[in-house]
């Protein structure tokens, strides 16, 4: 049975959500991380983008992601497999390095939007890896409370949403405890 179509058109909105074949490690080493951003690098130069916000965890990784005029199920292919290569290389190993097709969100509404942005940001918290989220540095939560550059994320779409300023109000929004019956915070909780 074939799958479904991705739905795409110029300027589609995506949470994009990749897991580890069997849920194993897809990071083992910092290498992998910086890697993963490179190969990103390389194939928004081929095939732009925006990248709104990050996470990549050991076993999995987020991305929320604006497509410009490449279709989404290209760019992910391009990205997964430069980076699928590579791991299987660099481990000495062959077969999947991701569990199955990344799953792809559609992000429709403003208030999604956010919502995904908060999820991303909160997945080292929620899963105990921290205890305070700006000291996760594999994700862009970062550099959107501190200024601090990061090339790999335009914090400007999101942070327009806040009111001056406009980092600390999305500071509030994203370290605030989330009930399971908060927007669209149950949609993403599905999607752990």
């Amino acid at each position: 049975m074939s799958r479904k179509p991705r739905i795409w058109y110029p300027g589609a909105m995506y949470h994009i959500v990749a897991r580890g074949n069997r849920r194993a490690a897809i990071f083992t080493d910092p290498i992998d991380y910086e890697t993963y951003l490179s190969i990103m690098e390389d194939v928004r130069s081929m095939m732009p983008f925006v990248l709104h916000s990050y996470c990549l965890m050991t076993n999995h990784l987020h991305l929320q992601l604006e497509t410009t005029c490449h279709h989404i199920q290209h760019i992910m292919k391009e990205m997964h497999s430069r980076y699928a290569v590579y791991l299987n290389q660099r481990l000495r190993t062959d077969g999947h390095v991701f569990q199955g097709r990344y799953g792809a969100r559609l992000i429709e509404t403003d208030a999604y939007f956010l919502e995904v942005s908060r999820y991303i940001h909160r997945n080292p918290l929620e899963a105990r890896m921290i205890s305070n989220l700006v000291d996760y540095r594999l994700s862009s939560y970062p550099s959107y409370i501190s200024l601090q550059n990061n090339p790999h994320v335009n914090p400007n779409k999101t942070l327009s949403y806040f009111r001056e300023p406009h980092e600390e109000h999305y500071k509030r929004f994203v370290e605030k405890e989330v009930t399971m019956n908060e927007g669209a915070g149950k949609a993403c909780a599905q999607e752990r």
